[in-house]
């Protein structure tokens, strides 16, 4: 677990790094600093259940709300072709940007459930 948190971690931060120049960088840059944050703090044995729930929370929300957003990825997947996906770096389409962000947001969500599902079995062990 050691080594995922670390690789997790440093992916979270590089990725909030690379979102300095896109539109919205005041929601992306905090939502990969937390889940690096939260994955630095289990590399470290600090299982913290509560703020990955709260991750959980707040980032399956985010998620639902860029699915059934109006260009988001519902529109995506029933009215445009799937190469638009991956055909450039450059989001120009907004469909194309809300689908990567859930592809984000999903990441960070198994990552997040994983540390959650591990400290969780760590305390009910500990308390035994």
């Amino acid at each position: 677990m050691k080594a995922f948190n670390i690789i997790c971690s440093i992916l979270f931060v590089l990725s909030a790094a690379l979102q300095y120049n896109d539109e919205d960088p005041y929601i992306w840059i905090p939502i990969y600093l937390y889940g690096a944050l939260l994955c630095y703090l289990a590399a470290r044995k600090k299982y913290l259940p509560k703020a990955y729930l709260l991750g959980i929370v707040v980032y399956l929300g985010y998620a639902a709300y860029l699915l059934f957003f109006s260009q988001g990825v519902i529109d995506w997947f029933q009215h445009h072709p799937t190469k638009d996906l991956v055909q450039s770096m450059k989001a120009d389409k907004p469909w194309i940007e809300e689908t990567r962000e859930l592809g984000g947001l999903l990441i960070l969500i198994v990552t997040l459930a994983i540390n959650w599902f591990v400290g969780w079995k760590r305390k009910r062990i500990t308390t035994r």
